[in-house]
């Protein structure tokens, strides 16, 4: 068909410009009157409802005031905002001085996003200019820096407006495997609008493949899309129209008029949208003729002619004269249709519009047989250099889209290498933790197996010292006894003796009762020496001290004299009460002893031992003494033994000291301080340490 290029052309550039960048400003939140003024002014220049003048002048202040901004990055911003502000007056030469300011801060500032909209902008501009492959560069340029942005939304977005461009040079294919792409991506984000205009573009370029089975059911996707949108726009005539044409180039023309009818009977399109309503009634003028339904078919054309003319759409005003040259020729006024056409191919050329001036070259050729030769050559080397060129743009496209693909592919290969190692640094924070808490846990089941192998010692001690106590009251008991028997068979049975004796004498006088008399007294002397003796033994008992703890040493010596070749000393003020030390002195004492004498068998190779118990105002001195080899105590109280020693020691809040010269032997001092008792046991609440009271 005729117009096929321009219905083509005229919905693609509708939808390529009804979703671009977010062009809002930002608001200044730092409070300067300069920066509020820079904006004022850039707003006032985007402002449609100011005068031309007026956009000019705001736009003039707001570029000195941003150029003479020393804050880069602000600057940047401002820079952005003017780039879409002169792109919107327009005002090329402007705009293409802002945009190049804008791309030359965004590099120096590394702002990727201002990077990405400033390529944006570009694009939208050299594809006005009909500069596709630039166009379709740029917005490669912006689709790669998004896509390293992770902003999937405007990666889609590029992606689109790259299929549309593709369309334009008539790569089809390529075209719609890149709108599918976008779909792939606006899907799950929800993005209504966007999918409609990829449906849409679908449905377009399915149409021009001839494939219009699937060109009606993008079309129909796209009207569900549009469905989900709350606001009320002009979109839907757009896809009623686009449906009406597939009929229309499958020749189904009674089918297409109803869609054409249906769009002209929109509430106020005529205002909303005065493009599609002047196209919406060229299309249903050509239908209707092709059709053979000539009713009004002249005054349709002009008045779409009309209202092209007067929003100057010159592509729209080159289909209408078109369609009416075709109009005339099927009538037979081959005149008409001469003028008409001559029309149709000055505002081709006024439109740039190559795919209309073909059109219209063969319909000239057909109208001017004598000329003929002329026109096909014309239409000859246009088609050939359009071909030429569309090949070209088809193999730039190539190699840009293989250039974005490969650097999207790199940028996916270092997102996958740094959750690698971010993996990586995770896993070995994990492993951290995990040997931290292992660690952790061991060393807290090693000082758990410590207070327990303590406990069991300490329970140990404490069953050796109650044995030990044990055996005492046994010799005590024994003692009893053994007093208790002399008393009853000795002195008791020596006194009954003498009394009977005496009461038997107390009548008589002579010489043999006083004999008997003089032995009843000398039995009685005997009776009094022994119970002197019994009573000296007893008293010597009462004041003579038993030192539990102190046999419980003795006993530990003892057993390291048995075992081994060293001898041993023990010294200890016999004065003072041992078994008044609490229980925690006394069982963790004994196991600093035993440690330090074990370590005097193992390491010291010593002959003698010694071991001296005394007391220094308020503090217990133990001091432990061989004569082995000696070490040197530069290395430190390293082993476990000694590790438990000092646990032992601050649990006392004691101090402890090792001196040792190699080959002179090794001291341990123990200093512990006293401490009341505070068990019923400990002399009822005396200190620990008392002095035995002598006779």
């Amino acid at each position: 068909m005729m117009y096929k290029y321009v219905l083509i052309l005229g919905s693609v550039f509708f939808i390529s410009f009804t979703n671009p960048r977010d062009t809002t400003p930002e608001k200044n939140s730092a409070g300067s009157s300069t920066q509020d003024s820079v904006l004022f002014w850039i707003q006032g220049g985007r402002n449609p409802t100011n005068s031309q003048e007026k956009r000019v002048d705001f736009l003039r202040k707001a570029l000195i005031a941003a150029e003479a901004n020393s804050n880069d990055s602000l600057k940047t911003k401002y820079f952005s905002q003017l780039s879409l502000a002169y792109q919107q007056l327009p005002d090329s030469l402007l705009f293409r001085k802002t945009n190049r300011k804008t791309l030359l801060l965004a590099r120096e500032t590394q702002d990727s996003v201002v990077q990405a909209e400033a390529n944006w902008d570009l694009a939208i501009f050299y594809r006005s200019i009909a500069i596709p492959d630039s166009a379709y560069y740029h917005y490669g340029e912006a689709l790669k820096l998004y896509g390293a942005l992770k902003n999937d939304f405007n990666t889609a977005r590029m992606l689109y407006n790259m299929a549309v461009v593709q369309a334009d040079v008539k790569d089809y294919t390529g075209s719609e495997i890149t709108t599918i792409r976008a779909i792939e991506l606006l899907k799950p984000l929800d993005k209504y609008q966007q999918l409609y205009n990829c449906y849409n573009n679908l449905g377009v370029i399915t149409k021009e493949l001839q494939e219009y089975e699937r060109a009606i059911s993008y079309f129909d996707m796209a009207l569900d899309y549009l469905s989900k949108l709350d606001e009320e726009n002009t979109l839907n005539y757009e896809i009623l129209n686009n449906i009406g044409t597939v009929y229309q180039e499958q020749g189904f023309h009674k089918k297409a008029i109803p869609y054409f009818r249906q769009v002209l009977a929109a509430d106020n399109l005529h205002e909303k949208d005065s493009q599609l309503f002047a196209k919406a009634i060229n299309n249903l003028a050509y239908s209707k003729f092709k059709a053979e339904d000539y009713t009004n078919i002249p005054g349709l054309f002009i008045e779409a002619i009309e209202i092209q003319d007067s929003i100057r759409d010159i592509v729209g005003i080159s289909r209408s004269y078109y369609s009416l040259a075709e109009y005339y020729l099927s009538q037979g006024d081959t005149a008409q249709a001469m003028g008409q056409a001559q029309k149709a191919k000055t505002y081709a050329e006024q439109g740039s519009n190559n795919k209309r001036l073909l059109q219209t070259l063969q319909l000239m050729a057909r109208l001017e047989p004598q000329n003929a030769l002329e026109h096909t050559q014309r239409y000859m080397v246009l088609n050939d250099s359009l071909m030429q060129e569309e090949r070209k743009a088809r193999n730039k496209f190539a190699r840009i889209r293989f250039e974005t693909d490969e650097f999207i592919a790199e940028n996916e290969i270092l997102t996958r290498e740094k959750q690698l190692w971010a993996g990586i640094a995770v896993g070995l924070l994990l492993l951290g933790l995990a040997i931290y808490i292992i660690v952790d846990q061991r060393t807290k089941n090693q000082k758990l197996r410590f207070q327990q192998q303590q406990q069991a010692s300490n329970q140990e001690i404490f069953n050796l010292m109650l044995a030990q106590k044990q055996k005492v009251e046994e010799g005590k008991k024994i003692e009893q006894k053994r007093i208790s028997e002399e008393l009853h068979d000795g002195v008791l049975g020596k006194m009954l003796g003498a009394r009977m004796l005496l009461t038997g004498l107390n009548k008589k006088a002579d010489e043999a009762a006083i004999a008997q008399r003089a032995r009843a007294i000398s039995a009685l002397q005997e009776v009094e020496g022994e119970v002197r003796s019994i009573s000296h033994e007893l008293s010597h008992a009462a004041y003579q001290k038993i030192h539990n703890f102190i046999h419980s040493i003795e006993d530990l010596l003892k057993s390291l004299q048995e075992n081994t070749t060293i001898a041993h000393s023990f010294s200890y003020d016999d004065t003072i009460d041992w078994d008044g030390l609490t229980g925690d002195i006394k069982i963790n004492l004994y196991r600093m002893i035993q440690e330090t004498l074990q370590n005097s068998v193992k390491h010291a190779q010593c002959k003698n031992v010694s071991v001296d118990f005394a007391k220094e105002e308020n503090d217990l001195l133990i001091t432990i003494a061989d004569d082995g080899r000696g070490f040197s105590t530069k290395r430190g109280k390293k082993g476990i033994g000694m590790r438990n020693i000092a646990s032992r020691m601050a649990k006392l809040g004691g101090s402890w000291d090792v001196t040792s010269t190699q080959g002179k032997g090794t001291t341990v001092l123990f200093r512990i301080p006293i401490k009341k008792p505070t068990t019923p046991e400990s002399n009822n609440g005396q200190l620990e340490l008392e002095k035995v009271k002598t006779a």
